[in-house]
């Protein structure tokens, strides 16, 4: 027998900041295992950090989310995003502060909490708080 899944849809709207409303949805659902299952929608501006660098970039749009993938908890996330402008013209990142919805995003997260806690501990080889996932109980053996 499996666990239960759940699931959180939502509309954001406009204005509503993206980070800022994924931490108010894992926290108001008491989310402690989150996947990130798609994000369909336009932002007015976008502020990513790039591989390898300390600080982010923002760009002007609208642009439209192209694609977003990433693990979340009522504690921490780790979000990734790509957005294309008016021309194609795509660019993504890791999700920072700053990323504004212009007319709607239409949010999909699986709920893996009954299975598992994502956790964040310090890596000692990279220095990054990294993905701890923990199983919240063990599994037994059926009689």
């Amino acid at each position: 027998m499996s666990e239960k899944q759940g699931s959180i849809v939502e509309r954001l709207k406009p204005g509503e900041e993206l980070q800022s409303a994924l931490k108010r949805i894992a926290f108001e659902h008491n989310l402690k295992a989150g996947v990130i299952v798609c994000a369909v929608g336009s932002l007015s501006v976008a502020s990513l950090r790039m591989a390898g660098a300390s600080e982010s970039k923002t760009f002007e749009g609208p642009l439209e989310i192209v694609s977003i993938t990433g693990t979340l908890s009522d504690t921490s996330m780790h979000v990734h995003l790509s957005v294309s402008d008016s021309t194609g013209k795509t660019t993504g990142g890791h999700l920072v502060v700053g990323c504004k919805v212009f007319t709607t995003i239409e949010l999909v997260i699986l709920d893996l909490s009954d299975e598992w806690v994502f956790d964040r501990k310090t890596d000692e080889q990279t220095t990054y708080l990294e993905l701890d996932p923990q199983p919240r109980h063990k599994k037994q053996g059926r009689i």
